[in-house]
């Protein structure tokens, strides 16, 4: 299988965008780069799906957001993961953790009889 640019599997944007505010305040657009040269270019998270997820973590609770200038002059909306966004993360690593070792022990091969 060629490693190939992908979206990211249902169940995984809150994840991979909690796992990536823990680097500190970004913008949507800094989010979106890291988690694509993070994962060697295989997960590209589009925009409309980026700033549906941020906005539903504003509005959960997980994320706070402040408005300032990039890096490039430019008004940004920067985003900071919150005390509960924590929790949230420590939940969705457990999961799926424990969600990918019970896929891989399906992909153990089966053994018959004995």
């Amino acid at each position: 299988m060629t490693q190939e640019n992908r979206g990211l599997l249902p169940g995984t944007v809150d994840l991979v965008i909690l796992q990536t505010l823990t680097a500190g305040p970004l913008h949507g657009f800094q989010v979106s780069r890291s988690i694509h040269a993070r994962s060697g270019g295989a997960l590209d998270l589009q925009d409309a799906a980026l700033y549906k997820a941020l906005h539903r973590m504003e509005a959960a609770g997980w994320v706070e957001a402040e408005w300032g200038i990039s890096d490039r002059g430019r008004r940004a909306k920067y985003y900071e993961l919150t005390a509960a966004g924590r929790e949230q993360l420590r939940a969705e690593v457990g999961f799926w953790r424990d969600y990918a070792a019970a896929v891989f022990k399906v992909l153990e091969p089966v053994r018959h009889g004995g």
